[in-house]
């Protein structure tokens, strides 16, 4: 992740650089002539921005000049991503055919979101577990960290898009938020409901008060509209003081455990059991350790090898699964296969670390080639060197000969010393497919907004926080069937808090350059001080009932957090939809 941060940063700060000596070298040449007419464009492209209408009021126009109302208009504009789901649905498609689009434009974005799932659990997270296992990390510390990460990756991208973009920075507040309340009230009563339990008290005060303390920076950056270097460098620190603080306080609980050996008492079964034991790493991400083993005990062929690792299906798996698990998963195929192609795994708790060996080799082609592919809507993939050849035909030529190098000095029985290299190629590589995903779900959010006129704040609170939080509502809540209710109430708050602060902190930072430290931000009007103020009073609620029940986590606890979460979705969607306004935000 330092890595790729660095290098965008430095691509940010080549580009300010070049467009800045571009701008100095022609003010040099201009004579007083180009000059004045040169202040004349500048004089008219600012009437212009200035004239540029909300997007949202492409409905008012007529049908014919929709297409080009959305074509000429700025505000209508889409920086990033591969396709221009405004321009489909006004100039593509028939104005008769715009609910068949839309149509599709929401199964899109579930499929989306099933991509981001499959990326984050199979792939990104395996691979940073590897890399936490290799640097020796304890568990506690890899769990707020590394695993955090890969659990966040598809709400922390989707800030980071949003952020990039001041007419999408409100999806990314009503997303981190949405979530946070989400996650806070339906998963954790959820958990309750299905498995009242104990909690642990410590853990629980940590997390909810750096919680809440994020939750007002945040507040804070809505009321003055931007966000400062120095803001954005406090998510950034406050984050690792957290990380310091769970490191510190596990070091004095197992101290004590030591000295209080004889009066403690398990009431769980023998895993971790809070955040300052461990983690959910058991239960953060799958892998394709069944599919990955042979039918058959037998040395293997290079070709059987290949064919075997780019299957993600196991037939005896298939056999005895339910037919809804059959039918998500031929919906998986073509995304898992895509993935297998191009995203190495490794695997340490593995003999042989997932090591396939022609498969790996063709990592060395694929993995760079999606990188630049993807890196800015392969922007930087297609240029031409020279105006003669595709950087893309430049990446395959030089992974075609590392990977001709790494086969001819391997084996396909034993892994290679270098083989955590992979691990990184593989976390760099998800997380390009992450981020590729995240920006295509943002602007179709940002589409479905201008069809229904729709604030970002509204989508953000509930398409995007659903589609990022149903994964982990899923997770928690059956490990908390499974009998570890503490460890799923931990995950609740932990991810929420790497969400809250690395996404803000880092989707500021990145859009930060040397002459721009600050971004601005637009609040919706009253929804995102409702959305603020929901969160606020309910981790407040938790603050103080759960020490009033000592600590004790009961089924009416659980039922009131999502009669709470019901009353709240009901107050902003009437906010929406400009049923209850307040004549200071009209």
């Amino acid at each position: 992740m330092w890595i790729f941060w660095v290098f965008g940063v430095a691509w940010m700060l080549v580009g300010e650089a070049s467009a800045v000596g571009a701008f100095s070298g022609s003010w040099e040449a201009m004579s007083p002539a180009h000059l004045h007419l040169e202040i004349r464009e500048q004089l008219n492209r600012t009437q212009e921005s200035a004239c540029s209408v909300d997007c949202r009021e492409v409905k008012q126009q007529n049908v014919s000049k929709r297409c080009s109302f959305i074509q000429n208009n700025p505000d209508c504009q889409m920086d990033g991503g591969f396709l221009n789901y405004l321009n489909g649905v006004f100039c593509v498609f028939p104005a008769d055919l715009q609910p068949l689009a839309v149509t599709l434009y929401v199964l899109w974005l579930f499929y989306l979101f099933l991509i981001l799932g499959v990326t984050a659990e199979k792939f990104f997270c395996p691979n940073l577990s590897a890399i936490s296992t290799k640097l020796k990390l304890a568990h506690n510390v890899a769990g707020v960290t590394f695993l955090a990460f890969g659990n966040g990756a598809p709400d922390v991208f989707s800030a980071v898009v949003a952020f990039s973009d001041p007419r999408t920075a409100g999806l990314a507040i009503g997303a981190l938020f949405g979530a946070g309340i989400f996650v806070t009230t339906i998963v954790a009563g959820g958990i309750a409901i299905v498995r009242p339990f104990t909690t642990a008290s410590r853990p629980f005060l940590r997390d909810a008060i750096f919680y809440m303390v994020a939750v007002f920076l945040t507040f804070v950056a809505l009321y003055f509209e931007k966000v400062t270097l120095a803001e954005a460098l406090s998510y950034i620190g406050l984050y690792i003081f957290y990380v310091l603080t769970v490191v510190v306080s596990t070091w004095l609980h197992r101290r004590q455990r030591r000295e209080n050996l004889a009066s403690s008492a398990p009431t769980e079964p023998e895993l971790p059991r809070d955040s300052e034991d461990g983690d959910s790493s058991s239960f953060s991400g799958g892998d394709y350790r069944e599919e990955y083993q042979p039918l058959l005990p037998s040395e293997e062929s290079t070709l059987q090898i290949l064919t075997h690792s780019m299957n993600p299906l196991d037939y005896r798996k298939w056999r005895r699964k339910p037919c809804y698990w059959r039918v998500l998963k031929v919906f998986k195929l073509p995304v898992e296969v895509l993935l297998l192609l191009s995203v190495p795994v490794v695997d340490p708790d593995r003999e042989d670390q997932n090591w396939k060996r022609p498969l790996n080799c063709l990592h060395l082609v694929t993995a760079p080639l999606v990188c630049v592919l993807t890196l800015k809507s392969g922007e930087y993939g297609l240029y031409k060197i020279q105006a003669v050849f595709p950087v893309w035909g430049v990446v395959i030529l030089t992974g075609a000969l590392l990977a001709v190098i790494v086969f001819c000095t391997t084996k396909n029985e034993e892994p290679p010393r270098y083989h955590i290299i992979f691990a990184f190629l593989g976390f760099l590589v998800s997380a390009m497919w992450i981020n590729a995903a995240a920006t295509e779900v943002v602007n179709i959010l940002r589409t479905l907004g201008v069809i229904f006129r729709l604030s970002n704040t509204v989508l953000g609170l509930t398409l995007l926080a659903w589609g990022n939080s149903i994964g982990d509502t899923f997770s928690d809540i059956t490990m908390a069937r499974q009998g570890y209710p503490r460890m799923a109430f931990s995950a609740c708050f932990g991810g929420i808090i790497f969400n809250m602060l690395v996404g803000v902190g880092l989707g500021c930072l990145l859009q930060m350059t040397n002459t721009k430290l600050v971004v601005k931000l637009d609040p919706d009007g009253l929804l995102v001080w409702i959305l603020a103020g929901a969160l606020g009073l309910s981790l407040l609620f938790s603050f103080l009932a759960v020490p009033a029940q000592c600590f004790h986590l009961s089924r009416g606890y659980g039922y009131c957090l999502i009669v709470y979460y019901l009353a709240f979705l009901t107050i902003a969607l009437l906010t929406e939809f400009r049923v209850i306004r307040l004549s200071t935000f009209s």
